[in-house]
Protein backbone atom coordinates (compact mmCIF):
# COMPACT_ATOMS: atom_id res chain seq x y z
CA UNK A 1 0.00 0.00 0.00
CA UNK A 2 2.85 2.39 0.85
CA UNK A 3 4.44 1.76 -2.54
CA UNK A 4 1.17 2.35 -4.38
CA UNK A 5 0.44 5.58 -2.51
CA UNK A 6 3.98 6.81 -3.17
CA UNK A 7 3.58 5.91 -6.82
CA UNK A 8 0.34 7.88 -6.96
CA UNK A 9 2.05 10.84 -5.31
CA UNK A 10 5.00 10.55 -7.66
CA UNK A 11 2.77 10.41 -10.73
CA UNK A 12 0.72 13.36 -9.46
CA UNK A 13 3.80 15.46 -8.76
CA UNK A 14 5.42 14.44 -12.04
CA UNK A 15 2.32 15.25 -14.12
CA UNK A 16 1.75 18.55 -12.33
CA UNK A 17 5.42 19.46 -12.55
CA UNK A 18 5.71 18.44 -16.17
CA UNK A 19 2.54 20.25 -17.23
CA UNK A 20 3.37 23.44 -15.35
CA UNK A 21 6.96 23.40 -16.61
CA UNK A 22 5.81 22.83 -20.19
CA UNK A 23 3.27 25.63 -20.06
CA UNK A 24 5.63 27.97 -18.27
CA UNK A 25 8.52 27.28 -20.59
CA UNK A 26 6.26 27.59 -23.63
CA UNK A 27 5.03 30.94 -22.40
CA UNK A 28 8.59 32.01 -21.54
CA UNK A 29 9.97 30.90 -24.86
CA UNK A 30 7.43 32.72 -26.99
CA UNK A 31 7.10 35.86 -24.92
CA UNK A 32 9.38 38.43 -23.36
CA UNK A 33 9.23 40.39 -20.16
CA UNK A 34 6.67 43.22 -20.18
CA UNK A 35 9.37 45.75 -19.32
CA UNK A 36 11.47 44.61 -22.30
CA UNK A 37 8.43 44.79 -24.56
CA UNK A 38 7.75 48.32 -23.34
CA UNK A 39 11.33 49.47 -23.97
CA UNK A 40 11.38 47.86 -27.42
CA UNK A 41 8.08 49.55 -28.36
CA UNK A 42 9.39 52.94 -27.24
CA UNK A 43 12.66 52.48 -29.12
CA UNK A 44 10.83 51.52 -32.31
CA UNK A 45 8.51 54.52 -32.09
CA UNK A 46 11.46 56.88 -31.56
CA UNK A 47 13.41 55.25 -34.40
CA UNK A 48 10.44 55.57 -36.79
CA UNK A 49 9.92 59.23 -35.91
CA UNK A 50 13.59 60.22 -36.25
CA UNK A 51 14.13 58.31 -39.49
CA UNK A 52 10.93 59.76 -41.00
CA UNK A 53 12.31 63.25 -40.41
CA UNK A 54 15.54 62.47 -42.27
CA UNK A 55 16.07 62.34 -45.98
CA UNK A 56 16.33 58.83 -47.42
CA UNK A 57 20.03 59.34 -48.15
CA UNK A 58 20.74 60.12 -44.48
CA UNK A 59 18.60 57.43 -42.94
CA UNK A 60 21.26 54.70 -42.99
CA UNK A 61 23.64 56.91 -40.99
CA UNK A 62 20.82 57.94 -38.64
CA UNK A 63 20.00 54.29 -38.00
CA UNK A 64 23.60 53.80 -36.90
CA UNK A 65 23.10 56.60 -34.37
CA UNK A 66 19.98 54.85 -33.03
CA UNK A 67 21.96 51.68 -32.29
CA UNK A 68 22.54 51.29 -28.55
CA UNK A 69 24.07 48.75 -26.21
CA UNK A 70 20.67 47.05 -26.16
CA UNK A 71 19.42 47.28 -29.76
CA UNK A 72 20.98 47.19 -33.24
CA UNK A 73 19.00 49.31 -35.75
CA UNK A 74 19.38 49.38 -39.56
CA UNK A 75 17.39 51.03 -42.36
CA UNK A 76 16.46 49.36 -45.68
CA UNK A 77 14.82 51.12 -48.65
CA UNK A 78 13.05 47.90 -49.68
CA UNK A 79 11.52 45.00 -47.89
CA UNK A 80 14.26 42.83 -46.38
CA UNK A 81 14.53 39.19 -47.24
CA UNK A 82 12.67 37.22 -44.61
CA UNK A 83 13.92 33.74 -43.67
CA UNK A 84 11.40 30.93 -43.80
CA UNK A 85 12.56 29.76 -40.41
CA UNK A 86 12.25 30.43 -37.62
CA UNK A 87 8.58 31.47 -37.79
CA UNK A 88 7.07 34.73 -36.62
CA UNK A 89 6.45 35.16 -32.91
CA UNK A 90 2.99 36.68 -32.92
CA UNK A 91 2.76 36.57 -29.14
CA UNK A 92 5.80 38.84 -28.90
CA UNK A 93 4.37 41.11 -31.57
CA UNK A 94 1.16 41.47 -29.59
CA UNK A 95 3.10 42.34 -26.44
CA UNK A 96 4.98 45.15 -28.21
CA UNK A 97 1.99 46.60 -30.10
CA UNK A 98 -0.09 46.61 -26.92
CA UNK A 99 2.25 49.30 -25.57
CA UNK A 100 2.26 51.38 -28.74
CA UNK A 101 -0.93 50.99 -30.71
CA UNK A 102 0.51 52.86 -33.70
CA UNK A 103 2.92 49.99 -34.36
CA UNK A 104 0.00 47.79 -35.45
CA UNK A 105 -0.06 49.65 -38.79
CA UNK A 106 3.66 49.13 -39.39
CA UNK A 107 3.46 45.41 -40.15
CA UNK A 108 5.77 44.63 -37.22
CA UNK A 109 7.30 41.18 -37.48
CA UNK A 110 9.33 39.50 -34.73
CA UNK A 111 11.18 36.21 -34.61
CA UNK A 112 13.89 34.42 -32.64
CA UNK A 113 17.16 34.51 -34.57
CA UNK A 114 20.30 32.49 -33.82
CA UNK A 115 23.40 34.29 -32.61
CA UNK A 116 26.83 33.44 -31.23
CA UNK A 117 25.59 33.42 -27.61
CA UNK A 118 22.16 31.91 -28.19
CA UNK A 119 18.94 33.34 -29.57
CA UNK A 120 18.04 37.03 -29.95
CA UNK A 121 14.82 38.83 -30.81
CA UNK A 122 14.99 40.14 -34.38
CA UNK A 123 12.45 41.82 -36.66
CA UNK A 124 11.49 44.56 -39.04
CA UNK A 125 8.77 47.18 -39.34
CA UNK A 126 7.52 49.29 -42.31
CA UNK A 127 7.71 53.03 -42.32
CA UNK A 128 4.95 55.19 -43.85
CA UNK A 129 6.93 55.71 -47.10
CA UNK A 130 7.39 51.97 -47.63
CA UNK A 131 10.97 51.67 -46.44
CA UNK A 132 11.85 49.34 -43.59
CA UNK A 133 13.51 49.48 -40.16
CA UNK A 134 15.45 46.31 -39.39
CA UNK A 135 16.45 45.64 -35.76
CA UNK A 136 17.51 43.00 -33.26
CA UNK A 137 18.46 42.80 -29.61
CA UNK A 138 22.07 42.48 -28.55
CA UNK A 139 21.36 40.29 -25.49
CA UNK A 140 20.68 36.64 -26.19
CA UNK A 141 17.48 35.04 -24.95
CA UNK A 142 18.65 32.03 -22.91
CA UNK A 143 15.67 29.80 -23.59
CA UNK A 144 16.93 26.23 -23.25
CA UNK A 145 19.74 26.73 -20.70
CA UNK A 146 17.53 28.88 -18.53
CA UNK A 147 14.81 26.22 -18.69
CA UNK A 148 17.16 23.51 -17.39
CA UNK A 149 18.26 25.62 -14.44
CA UNK A 150 14.70 26.59 -13.63
CA UNK A 151 13.60 22.97 -13.93
CA UNK A 152 16.27 21.81 -11.47
CA UNK A 153 15.41 24.56 -9.03
CA UNK A 154 11.70 23.72 -9.24
CA UNK A 155 12.45 20.01 -8.86
CA UNK A 156 14.13 20.42 -5.45
CA UNK A 157 11.00 21.48 -3.52
CA UNK A 158 8.99 18.84 -5.38
CA UNK A 159 11.38 16.14 -4.18
CA UNK A 160 11.33 17.55 -0.66
CA UNK A 161 7.54 17.53 -0.64
CA UNK A 162 7.51 13.99 -1.99
CA UNK A 163 9.91 12.85 0.75
CA UNK A 164 7.85 14.56 3.42
CA UNK A 165 4.70 12.96 2.01
CA UNK A 166 6.37 9.53 2.07
CA UNK A 167 7.33 9.93 5.73
CA UNK A 168 3.83 11.07 6.67
CA UNK A 169 2.22 8.21 4.75
CA UNK A 170 4.63 5.70 6.32
CA UNK A 171 3.68 6.93 9.78
CA UNK A 172 0.01 6.73 8.90
CA UNK A 173 0.34 3.14 7.69
CA UNK A 174 2.46 1.98 10.66
CA UNK A 175 -0.58 0.88 12.76
CA UNK A 176 -1.86 -1.03 9.73
CA UNK A 177 1.46 -2.88 9.43
CA UNK A 178 1.27 -3.79 13.13
CA UNK A 179 -2.24 -5.11 12.53
CA UNK A 180 -1.06 -7.22 9.59
CA UNK A 181 1.72 -8.65 11.78
CA UNK A 182 -0.78 -9.53 14.50
CA UNK A 183 -3.17 -11.13 12.00
CA UNK A 184 -0.31 -13.40 10.90
CA UNK A 185 -0.16 -14.84 14.44
CA UNK A 186 -3.87 -15.62 14.71
CA UNK A 187 -4.32 -19.37 15.08
CA UNK A 188 -0.71 -19.98 16.16
CA UNK A 189 -1.57 -19.98 19.86
CA UNK A 190 -0.14 -16.50 20.39
CA UNK A 191 -2.36 -13.62 21.36
CA UNK A 192 -1.09 -10.25 20.19
CA UNK A 193 -3.00 -7.17 21.30
CA UNK A 194 -2.57 -4.29 18.88
CA UNK A 195 -2.54 -0.76 20.25
CA UNK A 196 -5.39 1.30 18.87
CA UNK A 197 -3.78 4.21 17.04
CA UNK A 198 -3.82 5.90 13.66
CA UNK A 199 -6.75 7.31 11.74
CA UNK A 200 -10.34 6.74 12.81
CA UNK A 201 -10.83 4.00 10.21
CA UNK A 202 -7.65 2.16 11.24
CA UNK A 203 -8.49 2.51 14.96
CA UNK A 204 -11.91 1.04 14.28
CA UNK A 205 -10.37 -1.84 12.35
CA UNK A 206 -7.84 -2.56 15.13
CA UNK A 207 -10.57 -2.39 17.76
CA UNK A 208 -12.69 -4.89 15.83
CA UNK A 209 -9.67 -7.19 15.36
CA UNK A 210 -8.76 -7.12 19.06
CA UNK A 211 -12.35 -7.98 19.96
CA UNK A 212 -12.50 -10.78 17.41
CA UNK A 213 -9.16 -12.18 18.59
CA UNK A 214 -10.30 -12.08 22.22
CA UNK A 215 -13.50 -13.98 21.43
CA UNK A 216 -11.63 -16.57 19.35
CA UNK A 217 -9.10 -17.25 22.11
CA UNK A 218 -11.84 -17.42 24.73
CA UNK A 219 -13.72 -19.92 22.59
CA UNK A 220 -10.58 -22.04 22.05
CA UNK A 221 -9.64 -21.90 25.73
CA UNK A 222 -13.15 -22.87 26.84
CA UNK A 223 -13.26 -25.75 24.37
CA UNK A 224 -9.80 -26.95 25.34
CA UNK A 225 -10.54 -26.78 29.06
CA UNK A 226 -13.86 -28.59 28.61
CA UNK A 227 -12.38 -31.41 26.53
CA UNK A 228 -9.33 -31.71 28.79
CA UNK A 229 -11.59 -31.90 31.84
CA UNK A 230 -13.74 -34.58 30.20
CA UNK A 231 -10.64 -36.56 29.22
CA UNK A 232 -9.24 -36.30 32.72
CA UNK A 233 -12.54 -37.31 34.33
CA UNK A 234 -12.91 -40.32 32.03
CA UNK A 235 -9.61 -41.72 33.18
CA UNK A 236 -10.89 -42.08 36.76
CA UNK A 237 -13.69 -44.61 36.00
CA UNK A 238 -11.34 -46.37 33.57
CA UNK A 239 -8.83 -46.84 36.36
CA UNK A 240 -11.59 -48.22 38.61
CA UNK A 241 -12.73 -50.60 35.89
CA UNK A 242 -9.17 -51.80 35.44
CA UNK A 243 -8.92 -52.56 39.15
CA UNK A 244 -12.24 -54.41 39.17
CA UNK A 245 -11.16 -56.56 36.25
CA UNK A 246 -8.58 -58.16 38.50
CA UNK A 247 -11.42 -60.10 40.13
CA UNK A 248 -12.83 -61.44 36.83
CA UNK A 249 -12.15 -65.15 36.62
CA UNK A 250 -12.55 -65.65 32.88
CA UNK A 251 -9.06 -64.93 31.52
CA UNK A 252 -10.20 -64.41 27.93
CA UNK A 253 -12.96 -62.00 28.91
CA UNK A 254 -10.65 -60.13 31.27
CA UNK A 255 -8.02 -59.79 28.54
CA UNK A 256 -10.56 -58.48 26.01
CA UNK A 257 -11.90 -55.92 28.46
CA UNK A 258 -8.36 -54.81 29.37
CA UNK A 259 -7.67 -54.24 25.67
CA UNK A 260 -10.82 -52.14 25.35
CA UNK A 261 -9.82 -50.09 28.40
CA UNK A 262 -6.33 -49.65 26.96
CA UNK A 263 -7.79 -48.48 23.65
CA UNK A 264 -10.00 -45.95 25.42
CA UNK A 265 -7.01 -44.73 27.41
CA UNK A 266 -5.03 -44.31 24.18
CA UNK A 267 -7.89 -42.37 22.63
CA UNK A 268 -8.01 -40.01 25.61
CA UNK A 269 -4.22 -39.63 25.53
CA UNK A 270 -4.25 -38.75 21.82
CA UNK A 271 -7.03 -36.22 22.37
CA UNK A 272 -5.15 -34.54 25.22
CA UNK A 273 -1.97 -34.52 23.13
CA UNK A 274 -3.80 -32.90 20.23
CA UNK A 275 -5.30 -30.22 22.48
CA UNK A 276 -2.00 -29.62 24.26
CA UNK A 277 -0.15 -29.17 20.97
CA UNK A 278 -2.39 -26.30 19.95
CA UNK A 279 -1.16 -24.22 22.90
CA UNK A 280 2.51 -24.93 22.07
CA UNK A 281 3.83 -24.97 25.67
CA UNK A 282 7.05 -26.81 24.77
CA UNK A 283 10.17 -24.78 23.84
CA UNK A 284 12.57 -25.87 21.11
CA UNK A 285 15.87 -27.36 22.31
CA UNK A 286 18.84 -29.09 20.68
CA UNK A 287 17.95 -32.78 20.31
CA UNK A 288 19.77 -35.72 18.74
CA UNK A 289 17.01 -36.56 16.29
CA UNK A 290 18.95 -39.50 14.84
CA UNK A 291 19.04 -41.21 18.24
CA UNK A 292 15.36 -40.39 18.77
CA UNK A 293 14.32 -42.01 15.48
CA UNK A 294 16.61 -45.04 15.99
CA UNK A 295 15.19 -45.58 19.49
CA UNK A 296 11.61 -45.61 18.20
CA UNK A 297 12.58 -48.13 15.50
CA UNK A 298 14.30 -50.35 18.09
CA UNK A 299 11.19 -50.23 20.28
CA UNK A 300 9.09 -51.41 17.34
CA UNK A 301 11.61 -54.18 16.65
CA UNK A 302 11.51 -55.28 20.29
CA UNK A 303 7.75 -55.72 19.92
CA UNK A 304 8.33 -58.17 17.09
CA UNK A 305 7.79 -55.85 14.11
CA UNK A 306 9.93 -55.60 10.99
CA UNK A 307 11.38 -52.12 11.50
CA UNK A 308 14.62 -50.71 10.09
CA UNK A 309 16.48 -47.45 10.53
CA UNK A 310 18.64 -45.74 7.90
CA UNK A 311 20.59 -42.57 8.60
CA UNK A 312 23.40 -41.04 10.66
CA UNK A 313 24.15 -42.16 14.19
CA UNK A 314 23.98 -38.63 15.54
CA UNK A 315 22.34 -35.49 14.23
CA UNK A 316 21.38 -32.56 16.47
CA UNK A 317 18.54 -30.21 15.56
CA UNK A 318 16.50 -27.53 17.33
CA UNK A 319 13.06 -29.10 17.80
CA UNK A 320 10.31 -29.61 20.37
CA UNK A 321 11.27 -33.12 21.51
CA UNK A 322 7.98 -34.39 22.93
CA UNK A 323 5.86 -33.31 19.97
CA UNK A 324 8.38 -34.58 17.41
CA UNK A 325 8.71 -37.93 19.21
CA UNK A 326 4.95 -38.31 19.24
CA UNK A 327 4.78 -37.40 15.54
CA UNK A 328 7.41 -40.00 14.54
CA UNK A 329 5.78 -42.60 16.82
CA UNK A 330 2.39 -41.99 15.20
CA UNK A 331 3.85 -42.40 11.70
CA UNK A 332 5.64 -45.63 12.68
CA UNK A 333 2.56 -47.08 14.39
CA UNK A 334 0.39 -46.08 11.43
CA UNK A 335 2.84 -47.80 9.05
CA UNK A 336 2.91 -50.99 11.17
CA UNK A 337 -0.87 -51.02 11.44
CA UNK A 338 -1.43 -51.08 7.68
CA UNK A 339 1.83 -52.77 6.61
CA UNK A 340 4.11 -55.53 7.72
CA UNK A 341 7.39 -53.64 7.57
CA UNK A 342 8.49 -50.06 8.15
CA UNK A 343 11.66 -48.19 7.22
CA UNK A 344 12.60 -44.90 8.87
CA UNK A 345 15.11 -42.67 7.07
CA UNK A 346 16.77 -39.59 8.60
CA UNK A 347 18.82 -37.28 6.40
CA UNK A 348 19.97 -33.69 6.02
CA UNK A 349 19.23 -32.31 2.56
CA UNK A 350 19.96 -28.73 1.43
CA UNK A 351 19.97 -27.39 4.97
CA UNK A 352 16.71 -29.15 5.89
CA UNK A 353 16.08 -32.05 8.27
CA UNK A 354 14.21 -34.86 6.50
CA UNK A 355 12.33 -37.81 8.03
CA UNK A 356 10.87 -40.48 5.73
CA UNK A 357 8.68 -43.28 7.03
CA UNK A 358 7.99 -45.95 4.39
CA UNK A 359 5.74 -49.00 4.71
CA UNK A 360 4.56 -51.81 2.46
CA UNK A 361 0.85 -51.40 3.11
CA UNK A 362 -1.95 -50.55 0.64
CA UNK A 363 -1.32 -46.80 0.78
CA UNK A 364 -3.98 -44.08 0.60
CA UNK A 365 -6.06 -43.20 -2.48
CA UNK A 366 -4.59 -40.08 -4.06
CA UNK A 367 -7.88 -38.15 -3.80
CA UNK A 368 -8.09 -38.83 -0.05
CA UNK A 369 -4.58 -37.82 1.07
CA UNK A 370 -5.59 -34.30 2.06
CA UNK A 371 -8.60 -35.63 3.94
CA UNK A 372 -6.39 -38.07 5.87
CA UNK A 373 -4.60 -35.16 7.52
CA UNK A 374 -7.79 -33.73 9.02
CA UNK A 375 -8.52 -34.42 12.72
CA UNK A 376 -11.14 -37.04 13.65
CA UNK A 377 -11.05 -38.51 10.14
CA UNK A 378 -10.53 -42.23 9.55
CA UNK A 379 -10.48 -43.35 5.95
CA UNK A 380 -10.67 -47.07 6.73
CA UNK A 381 -14.46 -47.12 6.87
CA UNK A 382 -14.91 -50.87 6.48
CA UNK A 383 -12.42 -51.63 9.26
CA UNK A 384 -13.20 -48.54 11.29
CA UNK A 385 -14.57 -50.46 14.22
CA UNK A 386 -11.38 -52.46 14.51
CA UNK A 387 -9.10 -49.44 14.14
CA UNK A 388 -7.75 -47.92 17.33
CA UNK A 389 -7.71 -44.21 18.03
CA UNK A 390 -9.94 -41.27 17.18
CA UNK A 391 -8.46 -40.36 13.82
CA UNK A 392 -5.98 -37.93 15.39
CA UNK A 393 -2.72 -39.72 14.53
CA UNK A 394 -1.87 -37.86 11.32
CA UNK A 395 -3.49 -34.67 12.64
CA UNK A 396 -1.06 -34.70 15.59
CA UNK A 397 1.82 -35.24 13.16
CA UNK A 398 0.62 -32.30 11.05
CA UNK A 399 0.31 -30.17 14.16
CA UNK A 400 3.82 -31.02 15.40
CA UNK A 401 5.33 -30.29 11.98
CA UNK A 402 3.47 -26.96 11.75
CA UNK A 403 4.93 -25.91 15.11
CA UNK A 404 8.40 -26.53 13.69
CA UNK A 405 7.54 -24.45 10.57
CA UNK A 406 8.01 -27.61 8.52
CA UNK A 407 6.09 -29.50 5.84
CA UNK A 408 4.42 -32.92 5.99
CA UNK A 409 3.71 -34.73 2.71
CA UNK A 410 2.08 -38.09 2.06
CA UNK A 411 2.62 -39.98 -1.17
CA UNK A 412 2.07 -43.51 -2.42
CA UNK A 413 5.07 -45.57 -3.45
CA UNK A 414 5.74 -45.87 -7.16
CA UNK A 415 4.69 -49.20 -8.78
CA UNK A 416 5.51 -52.04 -8.61
CA UNK A 417 6.07 -51.19 -4.94
CA UNK A 418 3.15 -50.57 -2.64
CA UNK A 419 2.85 -48.60 0.54
CA UNK A 420 2.78 -45.05 1.85
CA UNK A 421 5.72 -42.64 2.11
CA UNK A 422 5.33 -40.00 4.82
CA UNK A 423 7.97 -37.27 4.64
CA UNK A 424 8.65 -34.52 7.19
CA UNK A 425 10.89 -31.59 6.22
CA UNK A 426 12.00 -29.19 8.94
CA UNK A 427 13.89 -25.96 8.19
CA UNK A 428 17.36 -25.30 9.64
Amino acid sequence: MLGRILLILLLTVAIEFGASTFLYERASRYSIEESDAHRLAEHLVIAEKLLSERAPAARAEAAQELTTDRYIVRWSPSIPQRPAFPPRQKRMEAQVTNWEKGLKESHLQLRLAPSVHGQVVAGEMRMPDGSWIVFKTREAVQVWQFAIERTLVALVPALLLLTLGALLIRGTLLPLRKLIHAIGHVGSGKRVTVEEEGTAEIRGLIHAFNGMQRRIHELIENRTQALAAVGHDLRTPLARLQLRLESVGDEESRRSMLEDIGEMDDMIASLLTFLKGQDDPEPAVAVDVAVMAATLVEDAGDRGHDARYSGPRHLEWMVRPSMLRRALSNLIENALHYGKAVRVIVAQEEGELVFRVEDDGPGIPADQIEEALQPFVRLDVERGRNTKGMGLGLAIVQQAVALEKGVLTLANASPPKTGLIAEIRLPG
